[in-house]
């Protein structure tokens, strides 16, 4: 029988039905990674196949959240916890409570600043909000192209844009960023910028197809909340998260859906 614990990692955010975004990406990142994965369900997202496949978006009740991570935080001593989409002002404001009512080692945010077929009214207060009350909480933050131009105030076309919305973001909030280029920025290779007040670097992969796939932002906060969980420094964790998911997007899932899905065994295919 093993002695040695896995380091457990919780994930707050919303259920995905078809299985490639949200936290069933976040629990299946985990296990790959060999941590020990928890999840606190924000909301039910189903996508509508009558309906150009747009989000139907339902939030789990507030107390409903409340009381999952009361007995979350209860039962394990967790230290690094992934959030993922939240959806409303009154979930933020939970999850913001039971975030102050500990000490954390790591919080990972992947700032989930708009919920496609979600009123614009709703999806705006949701987005103040989160920059508001959720932001200043963590510790290393992984905005998409859309979403460090939301958080840093300006629009980015280039790399040396993409730094300095990095440095912005830095400058706002105290965490860590990863601000992902992805397919998003011309060239060949995927580009994201790491920047923690002292180190920029430039992570880079070439591109696998020029179109987004589902899950991986979500695979990529996930994997660096992993691995810093295991001890692993904010650099290097985020160097693993770019090789797991570009391996995902490599391997990725096809359906019904009109996009595909990353898959998180997709690195152990690789092998």
């Amino acid at each position: 029988m093993a002695t040695d614990s896995p380091a457990i990692t919780l994930t707050i955010a919303g259920s995905e039905a078809t299985g490639g975004a949200g936290a069933q990406v976040d629990l299946k990142t985990f296990q790959e990674l060999g941590t020990y994965g928890i999840a606190a369900l924000t909301c039910i997202v189903s996508f509508d196949p009558k309906d150009s496949w747009n989000h139907r978006f339902v939030p789990v009740d507030a107390q409903v959240i409340a009381d999952q991570l009361e007995a979350i935080q209860s039962c394990h001593d967790i230290r690094t916890v992934k959030i993922g989409m939240l959806g409303t002002p009154q979930t933020i404001d939970t999850v913001a409570g039971a975030l102050k009512s500990q000490e954390w080692e790591n919080v990972v945010l992947d700032p989930v600043l708009i919920c496609k077929g979600q009123e614009p009214g709703a999806a705006l207060d949701t987005d103040q909000a989160l920059k508001a009350t959720i932001l200043p909480l963590a510790t290393f933050v992984t905005p998409n192209h859309f979403e460090a131009e939301s958080l840093s105030g300006m629009e980015i076309r280039s790399l040396e844009d993409l730094k300095e919305a990095a440095r912005r973001i830095h400058e706002a909030s105290g965490a860590v960023v990863l601000a992902k280029g992805g397919v998003r920025l011309e060239g060949e290779d995927a580009l994201d910028v790491y920047y923690d007040g002292e180190t920029m670097d430039i992570l880079s992969a070439p591109k696998v197809g020029d179109v987004a796939v589902s899950g991986a932002g979500c695979t990529l906060a996930a994997a660096i909340a992993a691995e810093l969980a295991k001890g692993t420094t904010p650099l290097e964790a985020a160097r693993t998260a770019k090789e797991f998911v570009t391996e995902g997007i490599r391997n990725r899932v096809s359906s019904h859906a009109p996009f595909d899905a990353v898959w998180q065994g997709g690195a152990r295919a690789g092998v």
